[in-house]
């Protein structure tokens, strides 16, 4: 992935309609856990096609967030909609958003005894109720689109980790989701291993799917994002788009936390 802005002139179009409505909508979400307050009224819209990047120090709330958003986290208040579907209502089924919701961890969690095939297969199998043949050609299909077409049989130990992710990366693609969530994909691997990893999500931003990002890649952060939103202490502190929040934050602690980690 290079420094500069990413191609976006062969995204999905996005519609036209006069009021589009969000893709995802997060309203006054709030999580603690014991005394600490880890989200504190977070509000978030994301459009579909839009690729939002979370920035933030440790501990501000990002993966929780993103959790919260795939119901792997339970929120003590507010809500998260996806389109009319309100994900956090008792009566919504969590197997089925996440089949709307794809994640990649920074914890890659690939079956070590599965191939790479096998590992993408697994969820059209078991979840989408596919048959065998349809579900390995999907398989096959996916990791070819992240350039591991040739690594279809090849087990998780034989991976180099940047092919690993890029493994979980397929598999959640699979699943066919109308959002992506990205966990700091890249936060194990080295520089020329994190670059494979960024190339993919470079190619789906140019592909028009809406994603959701929590990443210390501030290359990606600036090239690949529609939009930053920038957490503190569990709120939102500024929300724009790259170049504001890059170039000219309206707030102080903004230009704190862009300035601190120009220096890294």
């Amino acid at each position: 992935m290079t420094d500069s802005q990413i191609d976006r002139s062969s995204r999905t179009d996005r519609g036209t309609d006069a009021e589009p409505s969000p893709l995802l909508r997060i309203e006054d979400l709030r999580k603690s856990y014991g005394d600490e307050e880890v989200l504190r009224g977070v509000d978030l819209e994301i459009e579909r096609g839009d690729v939002e990047v979370l920035v933030g120090p440790s501990g501000s709330g990002k993966s929780t967030l993103l959790r919260c958003v795939n119901r792997l986290t339970e929120v003590d208040g507010g809500h998260i909609y996806l389109g009319d579907v309100d994900v956090c209502a008792p009566d919504t089924d969590p197997n089925e958003i996440r089949q709307q919701i794809g994640m990649v961890f920074q914890d890659i969690n690939l079956f070590a005894h599965l191939t790479a095939r096998e590992n993408v297969m697994l969820g059209l199998r078991r979840v989408k109720g596919m048959d065998k043949e349809p579900a390995l050609e999907r398989a096959e299909e996916e990791l070819d689109r992240v350039g591991l077409g040739d690594q279809v049989d090849s087990y998780p130990a034989q991976l180099s980790g940047g092919q690993k992710q890029r493994v979980g990366i397929a598999r959640a693609l699979a699943m066919d989701p109308e959002l992506m969530l990205f966990d700091e994909p890249t936060s194990a691997l080295d520089p020329e291993l994190s670059n494979g990893v960024l190339d993919v999500m470079s190619k789906l931003v140019a592909d028009g799917m809406t994603m959701l990002v929590v990443t210390h890649e501030m290359r990606f952060a600036r090239g690949g994002a529609t939009g930053i939103t920038f957490l503190d202490k569990g709120e939102v502190v500024e929300r724009g788009p790259p170049e504001q929040l890059f170039e000219n934050p309206e707030k102080e602690r903004t230009a704190e936390f862009f300035q601190s980690i120009s220096h890294e």
